[in-house]
This record gives C-alpha cells, structure tokens and sequence, in this order.
C-alpha cells in the first residue's frame, strides 16, 4: 500500500499522496530505464532503454508493453512537444532529433561551432518553440550507452536551439556533468542537475537554479538542492511547483524554497520521472531496470 513507500519529511508533503494508491510495476527486462514521455492524445508512454539501444511503449489504456523503436541511437531523455512530437536525445549518434508525424527523423541539433555534442542527455521545449538540452560525456566515455569516443567540444555544457534560426548556443558552460532540465511552471526559472560526482572526487550532486531571461540568456546558477540519496537525474514538476526528482531510493519532492519535504521509496535507484494520465496526476517512474507508476493527489505542470 502506499503508506509503505511515501516518507512525509516535512507538514507540505501531507495529502500529496493517495492512501490507497500502490506503487505498480509496469514492465521489466531493461538495462537502465530512462527519458519518460507521455503522449495524452494516444494516453500512451514512450522511454529508452540505454544500453539495450531501444525505445519502449507502454500502453495506459491496455497495459501492453511493445518496443517502438530500435536501434535507436542509445536514446536517453524525451520529452513532447507543443505540436505533439517526440524530441530525443540520441546517446549514440550525439544529436537531437524529432520524431515527426509521419515517423520520418528530423535533426535538431548534432553540432556547436562544427564540432561533434559529446551526447545529449535531456531535453526540454519552452512555449516559444526553443529547445534546451544537455551535454554530458556519458554516451561517449564507453561502450555501454553509446560510443566510446574523445570529446571535441571540450566541455559538458547546456545548450539552447533557437526556434527561428535553429542556432546551437551555449547557454551554461560551468557544468561539470549537466543532466536533467526542466523549466518552472510559469517557465521564469530553469532547473538543471549535475552529477559530476561520477567523474570528480566530492564532486557535484545536486540542482542548480537559474532565471531566464530575454533570448534565452541565464542569470543566477545557485544551488536549489542537494541530493541525499545517490544522484538526481531527471525531474519534473507539478502545477504547484513543486519539483519531483529522481534519486538513488526512489523520487524526492522538494518544495519551491529547496526543502525536501517527501519521497515515494522505489525497491531501485530512479533515473526520471514524468506525469501522465488523462489528469496528469499519474506518476511514471524510469527504475534501474523497471517502468513503475503511482497516483498521487497533484497534477503534473502542463507542458503541452
């Protein structure tokens, strides 16, 4: 039941979360789950499965699990957007594509200044059609996500593609590793995590938090939160602003001001999260190597 996985850290996180809900194994058999996205018009989830070079289909209305795509360049982080098209970070082939309608691939972003992007890890699409991503080196250090391979950007960054021009920019360069990103509701601020624990000794594990301003450009960059359990990865949020995130025991909830005020535990450290349901109060979680849910008494932040 429930109550055996929500912790109630902090008076906020009380009746966020449904007594009688469970948390619900939906598939299994993956490598390392990651990138959820819900499709409301199909009700239907789409997630990679990283070193396995395939994407995954859950379907909310049946349960049926399927695969949608392989290979499929080591796809990592997904998202909708506003036209309702899939965008992929493409661990393999360093780049960042959409899915179109018709299913054809466009590239969105595979280049900085003629240089190769290391591999795209998340991705995020603002109301004004930009697109925001990041860059670590995870596809590149090995051959388990991607291609082992040298940098040439000589940097993990966070990158913005402009919607008119389609220009690759730079946005935050003092990334040690930049992982998950997600705007606030009212889209005024950008959250982006850092694992650079993996490659530094003491190194960072936590979100930054930064103001958005005119044509993309960030101001700010102070720690948000620090991760208590494992690693952040990839976050989202509800339409109250709160921030539910990946960790390495399950998804913590953070208020607004930075406080950890609850988690729902996960027998699996969880890589990202995502809401869906017809209300959006349902909570996909990408496990090690599981697809689980859980409803909870919030709605996810239209995004859509």
């Amino acid at each position: 039941m429930f109550r055996d996985v929500a912790v109630q850290l902090d008076d906020r996180f009380h009746r966020l979360t449904v007594g009688s809900a469970r948390l619900e194994k939906l598939a299994d058999g993956c490598r390392w789950s990651e990138g959820p996205a819900y499709f409301p018009a199909g009700r239907y989830l789409i997630w990679s499965d990283i070193p396995n070079d395939r994407m995954m289909r859950f379907d909310e209305t049946s349960n049926a699990v399927s695969v949608f795509r392989t290979p499929c360049g080591h796809s990592n982080g997904n998202t909708v957007d506003r036209q309702g098209r899939l965008v992929t970070c493409e661990h393999g082939n360093r780049r960042v594509t959409r899915t179109e309608h018709d299913g054809s691939l466009t590239v969105i972003a595979s280049h900085h200044q003629g240089k190769r992007l290391n591999s795209p890890n998340d991705v995020v699409v603002k109301s004004d059609g930009s697109i925001w991503f990041t860059d670590p080196a995870y596809g590149i250090d090995s051959d388990y996500e991607g291609h082992r391979a040298q940098s040439e950007t000589g940097g993990c960054h966070v990158y913005r593609v402009d919607p008119g021009s389609g220009e690759v920019a730079i946005v935050a360069d003092d990334f040690v590793r930049p992982n998950g990103i997600a705007f606030s509701p009212d889209e005024t601020r950008l959250y982006v995590a850092d694992t650079g624990a993996t490659h530094v000794k003491d190194g960072p594990r936590h979100i930054r938090v930064f103001s958005v301003g005119e044509n993309g450009r960030l101001t700010g960059g102070e720690v948000f939160a620090t991760c208590t359990s494992g690693l952040f990865d990839g976050f989202r949020f509800d339409e109250d602003g709160r921030l539910w995130t990946s960790a390495g025991d399950g998804v913590h909830c953070y208020a607004d001001d930075g406080t950890l005020i609850g988690k729902i535990l996960v027998p699996e450290a969880v890589a990202n999260v995502v809401f869906g349901g017809p209300k959006r109060n349902r909570l996909y979680i990408c496990g090690t190597t599981s697809l689980y849910s859980i409803m909870l008494h919030v709605n996810g932040a239209k995004t859509f």
